[in-house]
């Protein structure tokens, strides 16, 4: 039995590769060919054509472009955790915004790597990722704890609001005006728009239409 776990550990990592550019595909390709530790399985230039065949390929690890035609990675990612939820998932992109790097890692994701990683990194990381690792390019894991740190940051300002001020925010977000909130809360007007501006102080928001959005985002 160690024996064959020893063997299954040694054995090349199975790779899939979802990319629509032709020359980064095959680029991909010729570094898997000559990896001792990873193999290509597949290669698919669609999400829709990953999608009804990958589960014949049978992938350990599926390196995925973020930004494909048709359906995206991200979208890709969701749909593959429920046809094949045993493969591990390496986006592959060239966008290093918070936003797309969040998505990915919600829909499932277990890495994030930028396509100018250099071919060390990537096989280090399907290595990594195989063995339960979540990979990131440095500066994507840097921008994943900025917004992680802000995010508690605002987190806190929340929990720092008076009882009223959370009276006030709540029935802003059912879409009360000034008035209406004064007149359920039997306050004037000006108290009113007083707390507002506390409340954005607090949540370091411009005005209330921010402040309504950051307390739908919790």
């Amino acid at each position: 039995m160690s024996k064959k776990r020893d063997e299954l550990a040694s054995a090349p990592r199975r790779v899939a590769i979802v990319e629509d550019d032709s020359g980064l595909r095959q680029q991909l390709e010729k570094i898997l060919k000559y990896a001792k530790r990873a193999t290509c399985v597949a290669s698919y230039c669609s999400a829709e054509d990953a999608l009804e065949h990958i589960n014949e390929a049978k992938p350990d690890v599926v390196l995925m472009d973020i930004n494909l035609p048709g359906m995206s990675g991200i979208e890709c990612v969701g749909h593959l955790r429920k046809v094949f939820p045993d493969a591990h998932v390496i986006m592959l992109t060239v966008y290093e915004d918070s936003d797309r790097i969040f998505r990915a890692l919600q829909a499932g994701a277990d890495g994030y790597l930028v396509k100018s990683s250099p071919t060390e990194t990537l096989l280090e990381a399907i290595d990594d990722v195989y063995k339960g690792g979540a990979p990131m390019s440095s500066h994507i894991a840097r921008k994943v704890v900025r917004q992680f740190r802000q995010a508690e940051t605002e987190s806190s300002a929340a929990d720092k609001l008076a009882p009223r001020e959370r009276q006030v925010l709540d029935l802003l977000a059912e879409g009360y005006v000034y008035k209406e909130i004064g007149d359920q809360l039997g306050i004037g007007m000006e108290t009113v728009k007083t707390y507002v501006k506390g409340i954005c102080k607090k949540l370091h928001v411009r005005n209330r239409i921010e402040a309504v959005a950051k307390f739908r985002q919790k």
